[in-house]
This record gives C-alpha cells, structure tokens and sequence, in this order.
C-alpha cells in the first residue's frame, strides 16, 4: 500500500528595490538550510490560501499571490512524497514595514538577495528550479500581474426544488459551505473588487467574502443568467472596465455566462482563443478560475490561467 502524499505551497517573494529585482530566502533553524518559504496544507485548506499564510508564518509579510510558477515534489525521509506548489508573491513597501518577524526556533533569519547570490545560497535543487520557473517571468515581461477572477456560484437549490422566481433560488446547505470555503483563497489572490449577478444565489456566494473585505459587492444584471437567456447579457462590458481598472476582480456568475465572460477577457486581451477557455469556464460551483494580466500591457494577452475547486 502506498503512502498518501505530504501537500504544501509557497511562494518565491520579489521585490524591486531602486529598480533591482530581490528575492526572498529563509535561513531555517532546525534543518541549517536556506530554502524558499512554504509549509504544510492545514486541515480544509485550498492551496492558495496555504501559500500566503505560510508566507506570513514564516516571514511576517502579508503577500497577494501573482502567477503559479510550478510545483516540486520528491520523497521525505518517511518515504512519502511530498508535493510542493508555488506562486510568485510581490512584498509591497507597506508589507514590509507592517512586517514585525524575529527570529525564532524554525526561522533563523529572513534575506533579500539578488537572483544570482539566490540560486548560488539556496539548499536545494528543487528550490532552483522553482526559482528560474520564476526568472523566466522576470525576462518575459510579466512580473507584475493583476488577476480577474471568474467565479461560478456555489451549489444552489435544485430547480424542481423552488416554488419562486429563478433568479431569488438560495444556496443549498452545500453552497453556503462552499461560500465560506473559498474567502480564503478568493483573499489569497489579493481580490478587493467584487461585481455580481443580482440572482441570490451569486450574491450569497459572495456575501462572505464581502464580509471579510468589510466592501460591497456591485450588483450587475449584465452577466446575469435572467439576462443571459433574454439574450441581453453584456460581459464585454464589465470586462472592459475591470481590465482598464488593472485591480483584482471577482465576477461572480452563472455555469451558461461563463463562457462568454472568458471569450470577452480573451477578446480584450488580444488572446488567441482556444479550448483553454473552455476549461477555464466549465466550473463546478463555487470553482474559480483565476485570470492574470499583465499591469504594465493587459492587451498584450492572458498570461496564465489557473482553477481552484472547493473542497466542500
């Protein structure tokens, strides 16, 4: 019988100081090592949201998450295997001061390196892969990113199961779990604006998150399902403004909306269309997929693209 896998996430942590790309390693008491800041999935964790608290655990640094940049695995001395994904996380000027780390009995000390003095001092191999899954951003021009995060709503009440309107169905028992669920990784991705489909439903979805933002969720009929089958839906609009914004969003949405919002982010973006967009947008409810853009040219095209499905 073959050992369950070991599951954790992390982050490679950049800043640029006077125009000079650093990086952040973590010197670990116990092990003497100099590796990239990760740790464990806790209990009903969705990755993300392991990746920035262990982050902060381990350096102090409240970080949003920009683009995935890979996933290590190899075998723990219990011969399990563990499976280690990250992202890249920027540390904001803010972050750093509000950051109040001392060293401690795992962490014994934290460093803003170079990427050169980072590959030389870093442990492990695997770690170097990582890092130069990260470089490859850097010299490609999309270091700096902001995500449209598409969001199906969570598990509502089955059709033969309401009496009322559609567009008033509640969330199921199920969905009002999955609501609660995903605030964390929704918060893990840095999302500050929410937009909406006034059907209950997708404002349930979004009301704890709204909740933790201590913000209001703007409510839209043009990506509703009601307007949708009216055939007087309009997500090109709410993209264009979210775009020209370049802040993190989250649209929340309808399974038969979706796909039209995804054509329009490809179609604002400059994108090749492709079955990519079909995958991005064929949610499970309460999944999202996670679009990013380049802040310095959004039209110069999707950069990545990444679904996250609750564990609920």
């Amino acid at each position: 019988m073959t050992e369950t896998a070991v599951y954790a996430a992390g982050g490679v942590v950049w800043r640029v100081v006077d125009g000079k790309l650093r990086v952040l390693l973590i010197h670990r008491t116990r092990y003497r090592d100099v590796t990239l800041p990760k740790g464990k999935v806790d209990p009903g964790e969705m990755l993300a949201e392991t990746a920035v608290r262990e982050i902060f655990e381990e350096t102090g640094i409240r970080v949003a998450l920009g683009m995935a940049i890979g996933v290590s695995r190899y075998r723990l001395p219990s011969k399990r295997t563990k499976i280690v994904h990250y992202w890249s996380a920027e540390a904001t000027d803010a972050a750093i001061r509000a950051s109040a780390f001392v060293p401690n009995k795992e962490i014994a000390a934290i460093e803003w390196v170079t990427a050169k003095k980072a590959r030389s001092r870093l442990s492990y191999p695997v770690d170097v892969e990582i890092l130069e899954n990260f470089l490859r951003l850097v010299d490609e021009g999309v270091l700096r990113t902001f995500p449209i995060i598409v969001l199906r709503h969570a598990k509502a009440l089955a059709r033969e199961e309401w009496d009322g309107e559609d567009a008033a169905r509640p969330l199921a028992p199920r969905g009002k779990k999955q609501a609660n669920s995903i605030v964390g990784p929704l918060l893990a991705f840095g999302a500050r604006k929410l937009v909406s489909s006034p059907a209950v439903r997708c404002m349930k979805t979004v009301t704890p998150l709204a909740a933790a933002l201590g913000r209001k969720v703007e409510k839209t009929s043009l990506i509703s399902q009601d307007a949708w089958e009216d055939g007087e839906s309009d997500a090109r609009t709410i993209i264009g403004q979210r775009v020209r914004a370049r802040k993190a969003a989250v649209l929340c949405s309808h399974g038969p909306v979706l796909p039209d919002i995804l054509s329009e982010l490809a179609l604002a973006t400059g994108t090749l269309r492709g079955s990519y967009l079909g995958s991005a947008s064929a949610l499970e409810p309460g999944a999202f997929s996670v679009v990013h853009l380049s802040v310095e040219n959004p039209g110069s095209g999707i950069v990545a693209i990444e679904t996250h499905i609750p564990k609920v």
